[in-house]
């Protein structure tokens, strides 16, 4: 279901003239008012929409009738009919109400962040599980706009919208309706992720760390996972670009594998539907080794744009520094890679390899030139074999658990036969120094 259909105009997206305009609410943004309406025309563009203008208004008060003031209003309403946009984006949160509102007076059809973010991800998804997941985060935003909505729950039951609308019998129905509809997709879900639990397990008993890319969306990660892996993700200059996770193995420095994982990008503002619709795609940040953090650092919004990662790997509980004791997960490791470089002019390169000195956690790279790259691999390496020693343990061959604890927190290089001794094994073992004391703690 396209959060763009209305009537009978099921393909109004797809080149479709637009006006975008954001509402500044209370005081300045932590970005300024026109990076903001970049962001906002390039998800715009992403799916092909004609962007004929954008505009920014402080609001210091909303409205919750419109959001907008009565003035802002007119002036928007003006300057859509002036260009003929049959479409206008709202680069923020509207509730029902307001949508319903404003495209009465706009005559054109209104859509907030959330429905076109969930336009480009239901675009993007390329997997089964891509797939529910934007269905079930685009049901659960079009539950609280099913008045204004029924006429596609009316076609799909075949009816002629002959009367004014349903009645509130039949609103129920499809109340009922996308409700069943969400239990189905959240139990296939849950099957997904027990079948992703078990790849996941697998991986772990032959323990290669896991890297995961994250970072600002089109900042590079896709491009950058192309070049360290020879694969061909979508890289594409737009935003968005890559929504499911594309996992792939590769050689570093001092580790004979590793498994490279490239994720959705981060957004400012990100939908909170789509937070917890998405979360099981950023579980293999969750379970990383490493968060390889790819930064757009040409962008003018490169630090506003890092504090929103920050900000959802916070809500994920991967910040770099978390984790402590003995029953909590160890912090992954983190490193910030400073991409596109080759876009920086001289003065600017000089500033920005003068920051990167003075930080022991980032690496200048260009994706797109390849510069940078052999630095990076030996900063991963490093940092994936720091503290690892390889230990020489005994174990007797009914010891199972520890054994399973050896393959789950270590790298078990060769096990055989003790000497002499069919009921033990010596094993060869690469553990980091926490790992080996941790285990040793068990006997």
């Amino acid at each position: 279901m396209s959060v763009f259909e209305r009537g009978s105009a099921d393909d109004l997206a797809r080149g479709a003239g637009a006006l975008v305009v954001h509402a500044e609410v209370g005081g300045p943004d932590r970005r300024d008012s026109e990076a903001r309406l970049e962001e906002a025309e390039g998800l715009a563009l992403a799916i092909g929409i004609d962007v004929r203008g954008k505009a920014s208004f402080r609001v210091r008060s909303v409205k919750p009738a419109t959001l907008f003031g009565s003035g802002q209003v007119d002036q928007i309403a003006t300057m859509a009919e002036e260009q003929g946009a049959e479409l206008v984006i709202v680069d923020n949160a509207l509730t029902p109400v307001q949508q319903s509102n404003l495209e009465k007076t706009f005559g054109a059809k209104v859509i907030d962040r959330t429905g076109l973010i969930l336009e480009i991800f239901g675009e993007r998804a390329a997997t089964n599980e891509g797939r529910l997941q934007v269905e079930l985060a685009h049901l659960d935003y079009q539950a609280g706009r099913l008045v204004r909505s029924w006429t596609h729950l009316e076609r799909q039951r075949g009816g002629f919208g002959f009367l004014g609308g349903p009645g509130e019998t039949q609103i129920e129905a499809d109340r009922r309706m996308i409700r069943d509809r969400m239990a189905k997709i959240r139990r296939e879900l849950d099957q997904v992720t027990r079948t992703r639990n078990l790849h996941r397990a697998r991986r772990q008993r032959a323990p290669w760390p896991v890297i995961a890319l994250v970072g600002y969306t089109n900042a590079g990660k896709s491009t950058l996972f192309n070049r360290m892996t020879g694969a061909e993700v979508m890289a594409k200059d737009m935003l968005f670009a890559t929504l499911d996770p594309t996992m792939r193995q590769i050689a570093l420095p001092g580790l004979d594998k590793a498994i490279l994982s490239d994720t959705v990008g981060f957004v400012s503002d990100l939908p909170t539907q789509l937070i917890a619709a998405f979360r099981a795609t950023l579980e293999e940040v969750v379970t990383a080794d490493l968060i390889f953090h790819v930064r757009d650092i040409s962008h003018s919004d490169s630090e506003a744009q890092r504090a929103d990662v920050m900000e959802v790997l916070g809500e994920l509980g991967v910040l770099p520094g978390e984790g402590d004791g003995d029953s909590a997960e160890p912090a992954p490791a983190y490193l910030e890679v400073w991409n596109k470089c080759d876009l920086l002019s001289a003065e600017q390169r000089r500033d920005v390899e003068a920051m990167a000195a003075r930080h022991d956690d980032v690496v200048l790279v260009s994706a797109m030139t390849g510069e940078g790259l052999d630095a990076l691999r030996r900063t991963i390496g490093d940092l994936m074999t720091a503290g690892s020693n390889v230990h020489m343990i005994k174990l007797p061959v009914s010891d199972g658990a520890a054994l399973a604890w050896l393959h789950e927190h270590g790298e078990v290089l060769e096990t055989q036969e003790a000497t002499g001794d069919a009921e033990t094994f010596d094993l060869s073992v690469r553990l980091s120094d926490a790992a080996y004391a941790r285990f040793m703690a068990r006997k």
